[in-house]
C-alpha cells in the first residue's frame, strides 16, 4: 500500500517522544510535525535525521482506513493505548 496523497494523518495523529530536527523535545499528538512540507510529505523522508518510530510506520489498510479522518482516529486511538501510565 502507498501513503495517500496529502494525508500526513501519520506526521500528525501520534506522539514522537524522539527528538527530530526543528522538534527536540519530540511531538505531542495531534501537532503537526514540523518537517512536513505543503503537500504533506516528510521533508526528511529517507535521511538519518528521522527518527525511527516514523520510519517504522508503514501504510495499512487498518491503519490508513478508507479516508484521512480514518487514519487520524485509529492512530490518534492507537496513541493513547500506547501512552505510558503517569
Amino acid at each position: 500500500m502507498e501513503c495517500r496523497p496529502r494525508c500526513a494523518a501519520c506526521c500528525i495523529a501520534p506522539s514522537i517522544s524522539s527528538p527530530i530536527p526543528g522538534m527536540p523535545d519530540g511531538k505531542p499528538a495531534g501537532v503537526p510535525c514540523v518537517q512536513l512540507d505543503a503537500q504533506g510529505r516528510c521533508r526528511l523522508f529517507g535521511q538519518p535525521q528521522r527518527p525511527a518510530v516514523c520510519a517504522s510506520l508503514q501504510p495499512s489498510l487498518e491503519m490508513c482506513g478508507e479516508s484521512r479522518q480514518q487514519a487520524m482516529l485509529w492512530l490518534a486511538r492507537l496513541d493513547r493505548l500506547t501512552r505510558p501510565s503517569l
